[in-house]
């Protein structure tokens, strides 16, 4: 086993075998992991909000779907590795908080999902597991040894997607 790389909210991280990435806390925010099993390669984004053009000043391009995921592939591209070799995994975009409209506000988790598949799609990368919705957070881990995604949540069994 190597080194465990954390990475914060609307941030991202890329690492080689035997290392790993984990990030805590993904409420409504989503954990999109990519992964080369070819170079044993492995990234992952820790995405807030779906849209980066619905916000004007915006420097931080792991905090978007859009952004997250298209900035994610260019620094696995920069280590070497070929697009079109990469599958997904994403957990995440819970619903924390019940609304009684159905604000924007209130489904961010959901318009995240929504953005990333499409954002993924768009690159022509497949998406071969999830773990998404309902309510309650999640902590990640993706393990570039084997692209394992292993998801917890309080109070259940780990879960390997």
């Amino acid at each position: 086993m190597g080194n465990m790389i954390k990475i914060g909210i609307a941030d991202l991280n890329v690492c080689k075998a035997p290392d790993a990435i984990t990030t805590l806390g993904l409420g409504s925010c989503v954990g999109v992991a990519l992964y080369d099993r070819t170079t044993k390669t492995a990234g992952l984004v820790h995405v807030m909000l779906p849209d980066s053009t619905a916000i004007r000043v915006n420097s931080n391009a792991a905090k978007f779907a859009d952004t997250g995921v298209d900035e994610l592939i260019k620094r696995m591209e920069a280590m070497g590795v070929s697009k079109r070799n990469l599958v997904a995994k994403i957990a995440g975009g819970a619903k924390m908080f019940s609304f009684s409209d159905t604000s924007k506000v209130g489904n961010v988790g959901e318009r995240n999902v929504q953005c990333v598949k499409a954002r993924l799609k768009m690159h022509g990368i497949r998406l071969i597991a999830e773990d998404t919705g309902l309510n309650y957070g999640r902590t990640v881990e993706i393990y570039a040894e084997n692209g394992d995604y292993i998801v917890k949540a309080v109070g259940k069994p780990a879960k390997t997607i």
